[in-house]
């Protein structure tokens, strides 16, 4: 796999004159008041477009921002990104009111060394995400069009780790059209997930929470092979606890995944660690009244929210010692207060392992910020959480599958 680094080496350093196509991973959250409100992602990509910037050469950046319907979508706009992008890169980005149409090819054409475009959403294109190849294959076309092609020095670096699990024209299609390169922070992506699915110090030990189970059923029956301790909290915890006999009241409960539940306990029962107790409210919301109970005694009517505190010490007890630590998934409602206790301090125990700590992206590493942690703790905070997850399951993805091509 050819990396910027090779580019930049064969071009001898100067990349002036050429037009790079990055794609980029900029799906934050937007306020109300339609500013972004965690910029982290925006940050992960400085560093690869400031490098291409120094270099010379003339950027040109797609990316997505939420699942607009293939059609243009104010509300799902990159122009926010734009501004908290050129804000941080302390340049000026330009930006272009479409994807492949007038704006963006006249305002390509106009780039200067070391300026940079941002086109509008590729998803306000109907071929970014077509299941057919030939709709998608066209829309890519356009972009490499506005590299100028291969001929004039066009080229493509897949920097959005992730997006790349996603069979998308600017993700894969357009790879089979340009020379293509790998950016840096995909590479460290990889490596970083090389040495989870390799032979992972031990003990290693997995934390997994968010809200069903079945969205992570496949990782979960990858991963118990292999770790010593699977720690799991959140909504998912319920179906388990289910699974066990025990009521769960109002909670999240996946009742289809009852079985699957109770077949990789069976199977895996001395490795899977699941809360004692759980915090518990009638309603989400920042003035609800809660109760902390036993996760064998929820009462009727009650919802379980967060993970407790004996919960959380039993957890920090099994990541004490750990030389590996995959975290995904929040351990409660971590965006309202009363129920954010559980996310935090399973948080803190994972930046205190002394080992490989590594945060998989998705709303926990969005936790770790909204929660005001020491990004600086934790070995590595991904920034794809879907994609690291299915690389853990041993899928294939297909972006980077791509650029191990020719």
């Amino acid at each position: 796999m050819k990396t910027l680094d090779d580019l930049i080496k064969h071009s001898g350093g100067k990349l002036d004159g050429r037009r790079i196509l990055v794609r980029s991973d900029l799906n934050v959250p937007l306020t109300t008041e339609g500013k972004v409100g965690d910029d982290g992602r925006i940050r992960a990509s400085l560093p690869v477009l400031a490098k291409l910037l120094d270099h010379g050469a003339r950027v040109i950046v797609t990316a997505h921002l939420g699942r607009p319907k293939g059609a243009p979508d104010a509300k799902y706009s990159l122009r926010p990104v734009a501004d908290r992008l050129a804000q941080l890169l302390g340049r000026p980005v330009g930006f272009a009111l479409d994807t492949v149409g007038e704006s963006a090819r006249l305002l390509a054409s106009e780039l200067k060394d070391g300026e940079l475009l941002l086109l509008e959403n590729v998803r306000f294109n109907p071929g970014e995400t077509s299941k057919d190849d030939a709709e998608r294959l066209a829309f890519a076309r356009g972009l490499e069009r506005l590299t100028g092609g291969e001929d004039e020095g066009g080229a493509f670096v897949e920097d959005a780790f992730g997006a790349v699990h996603r069979k998308h024209a600017s993700v894969y299609d357009i790879a089979t059209l340009l020379p293509h390169y790998c950016g840096d922070l995909v590479r460290d992506e990889l490596q970083v997930l090389q040495q989870l699915t390799g032979e992972p110090k031990r003990p290693y030990v997995v934390v997994l929470g968010g809200s069903k189970v079945s969205d992570k059923l496949a990782v979960i029956e990858s991963l118990l092979p292999k770790v010593d301790r699977l720690l799991v909290g959140g909504g998912m915890c319920f179906t388990f606890l289910a699974a066990q006999g025990h009521e769960v009241g109002d909670s999240l409960l996946e009742a289809d995944q009852i079985d699957n539940c109770r077949r990789l306990l069976e199977e895996s029962g001395d490795k899977i660690v699941l809360p004692t107790d759980v915090v518990v409210a009638a309603e989400i919301s920042d003035d609800a009244p809660t109760q902390t109970v036993p996760a064998t005694e929820i009462p009727p009517g009650g919802k379980g929210l967060d993970i407790g505190s004996d919960s959380v010490q039993a957890f920090a007890a099994a990541l004490d010692g750990a030389r590996t630590v995959f975290w995904n998934g929040p351990m409660g409602v971590f965006e309202v207060a009363p129920f954010a206790a559980g996310t935090k301090g399973v948080a803190e125990a994972v930046a205190a392992s002394s080992g490989l700590s590594v945060v998989g992206g998705g709303d926990s590493a969005a936790a770790v910020r909204a929660l005001g942690l020491d990004v600086n703790g934790f070995g590595h905070i991904s920034t794809g959480g879907g994609a690291s997850l299915e690389y853990l399951e041993g899928k294939e993805l297909p972006g980077v599958a791509v650029l191990e091509t020719i």
